[in-house]
């Protein structure tokens, strides 16, 4: 509960530099396409949290509320994958059933940035792709062929 005082930022998957739960999955081999649990993933850049939370704390007089901090594209893991071979130009990960409980459970929602956007929060890196291209690839040029 919220109560009279605070406010809550919920924050996504959180990636960037040397930090890409799907990234590490997919450089590693590990990644697996599981069309009966294909999810959404909703993700945020390390530094638009950053941004969020620096704007947050910087207006005193927000109502007490929770904002999610989040990209401005929630896309479901297989599109993930796809892209990140299609990019790499490696092999998409097999299809088959994944091993396990996921880490996060088994959630599948599209989470909405909104109100932190009606704040004037506008993330550097609005989507997944495009935080990879700009942001992350980059640091690992070595495994792009």
């Amino acid at each position: 509960m919220l109560g009279d005082a605070g406010i809550v930022a919920r924050l996504g998957g959180i990636y960037g530099p040397g930090r890409s739960a799907l990234l590490t999955k997919f450089l590693s081999g590990t990644a697996m396409i599981d069309p009966e649990n294909d999810r959404f993933i909703n993700q945020v850049h390390r530094d638009d949290i950053a941004a969020a939370l620096f704007l947050l704390l910087n207006r005193p007089s927000l109502p007490h509320e929770i904002y999610n901090v989040v990209d401005d594209q929630p896309i479901l893991q297989s599109e993930c994958y796809r892209w990140l071979a299609e990019r790499m130009n490696r092999p998409v990960p097999p299809i088959g059933k994944a091993k396990g409980q996921p880490k996060r459970g088994a959630s599948n929602k599209r989470v909405s940035n909104a109100k932190l956007h009606r704040l004037g929060w506008v993330p550097q890196y609005r989507t997944f792709a495009e935080a990879m291209e700009k942001n992350i690839l980059p640091g690992v040029a070595e495994f792009i062929q």
